[in-house]
C-alpha cells in the first residue's frame, strides 16, 4: 500500500478480515471489529427511525439496530441468502444486514492498495482499501466511517428512545415506556 498516513492502520503486519457477501461483490471488516455472525432473528420496524436503518432486532434482550448495507451501497441482493454481522460502530452496536459470510482472509500490507478517489457507489471516506488474494478483490470497509457523523448522532438518539427504564421494584424488574 505503501501509504504512510494512512490512517496508521497497516503496520507492517497481518491484518484478518470477515470477508462477506452482498450480491456478487466481496467486502471485508477488521475481525476485531465483529462481536457476533447469525441468522437474523425477528425484524422489528419502529416508526420514524432514521432512513439508514432497516429496523432492530432482540438480541439476548439488548435492542440493536440494524443497518442494511444492500441498500446503503445499493446492491441487488439474493433473496434466498441473509446474515447479520454485529458491529461496533461509534462506541455502538449495530447490525449490518448483508447476503452471506465467506471465510477469513489475512491480508499482508502489500495485499491492500488504498481506497481510490472515485469508486462507483462508495464513498472513499467507507473504505480502509482494496485487499487482493489471488484472483479476488475484496472491499475492505471501514466500519468507522459506514455512517456519517449525523447518522451516528440520529443512531445515539434513536438508541436512547429505544432504551427501555429499567428499575427494581421489591427486588423485580420492570420496565416504563
Amino acid at each position: 500500500m505503501k501509504n504512510d498516513d494512512y490512517f496508521g492502520y497497516w503496520n507492517k503486519e497481518m491484518k484478518k478480515f470477515a470477508v462477506f457477501s452482498i450480491g456478487e461483490q466481496e467486502f471485508g471488516i477488521d475481525i476485531f471489529k465483529v462481536i457476533e455472525i447469525l441468522n437474523p432473528p425477528r425484524i422489528f420496524t419502529i416508526p420514524d427511525l432514521p432512513d439508514f436503518l432497516s429496523g432492530v432486532i432482540n438480541l439476548r434482550g439488548e435492542l440493536i439496530p440494524l443497518l442494511d448495507l444492500r441498500k446503503r451501497f445499493n446492491i441487488q441482493s439474493r433473496p434466498d441468502r441473509e446474515r447479520l454481522i454485529i458491529v461496533m460502530v461509534g462506541g455502538q452496536k449495530v447490525g449490518l444486514h448483508i447476503d452471506s459470510v465467506k471465510d477469513v482472509i489475512d491480508f499482508t500490507e502489500e495485499e491492500v492498495t488504498a481506497p481510490p478517489g472515485i469508486f462507483k457507489g462508495f464513498k472513499p471516506e467507507y473504505l480502509l482499501g482494496l485487499g487482493r488474494k489471488g484472483e479476488r478483490v475484496i472491499i475492505l470497509l471501514n466500519t468507522d466511517s459506514v455512517l456519517t457523523a449525523e447518522e451516528k448522532i440520529a443512531l445515539k438518539k434513536t438508541g436512547k428512545k429505544m432504551e427501555p427504564t429499567v428499575e427494581k421494584v421489591s427486588g423485580k424488574t420492570s420496565q416504563k415506556q
